[in-house]
């Protein structure tokens, strides 16, 4: 479905893909694309993207909250202790995503990020390394831009260097969806009512680590 600027009933104009959807038009306003530090947060949209790979997101927004329920909170030090009697327990739970692969996924990298905790400050700190100088970013994000942003040069070197750590599911157009959803950066529409919050809750965001 084509990208545009789609005026709602409240008088605002949101990028098109959240449609009508309440819950989607909320996800749309307060989350997408603002800046997050937070590494339990963090660890939950990178595990999500994972599992929403060749499935749409709002199916994975209405499954979350038992996503939460039975992956400990995202607790990943929790979630680094899951063993197969876990696995097996997801696997039996028709509330989220039964693929034991991506199951599997979560549960090795919970432990992959508690390794790279033995050197990093945080998670936030090591993801945020990755962010594109603003420079190099398109100057007006239009729908025909936006149709053209699936990856970039900085998802690719994410992608590569988590692969390289150990961590799956995380291949270069997951990372840039997992950037987009965490904040690192702004694909809102020119136009849409958000943007603009976004840029400047961007700017006065401290970056973790620096």
């Amino acid at each position: 479905m084509p990208l545009s600027l789609q005026d709602h009933a409240d008088g605002r104009r949101r990028c098109s893909w959240c449609g009508e959807l309440p819950d989607y038009m909320h996800y749309h306003d307060t989350e997408w694309g603002w800046p997050v530090a937070d590494d339990r947060r963090l660890f939950e949209k990178m595990v999500l993207e994972g599992f929403q790979s060749g499935l749409s997101w709002l199916t994975i927004l209405r499954k979350r909250e038992a996503f939460r329920e039975v992956f400990a909170g995202f607790d990943f030090t929790k979630v680094a202790r899951f063993g197969e009697p876990d696995v097996a327990r997801l696997l039996g739970d028709a509330r989220i995503v039964r693929h034991r692969g991506k199951i599997e996924s979560a549960i090795n990298n919970a432990r992959q990020v508690c390794t790279l905790l033995d050197s990093a400050d945080s998670l936030a700190a090591y993801v945020w390394q990755f962010e594109a100088p603003k420079a190099s970013r398109p100057k007006r994000i239009t729908p025909e831009v936006a149709m053209t942003l699936t990856e970039s040069a900085e998802s690719r070197a994410l992608s590569k260097d988590l692969k390289k750590r150990g961590f799956s599911f995380v291949g270069a157009t997951t990372m840039y969806a997992f950037m987009q959803s965490m904040g690192m950066v702004n694909d809102h529409l020119h136009g849409c009512h958000v943007r603009e919050d976004v840029e400047r809750a961007q700017e006065a965001f401290v970056r973790p680590g620096r």
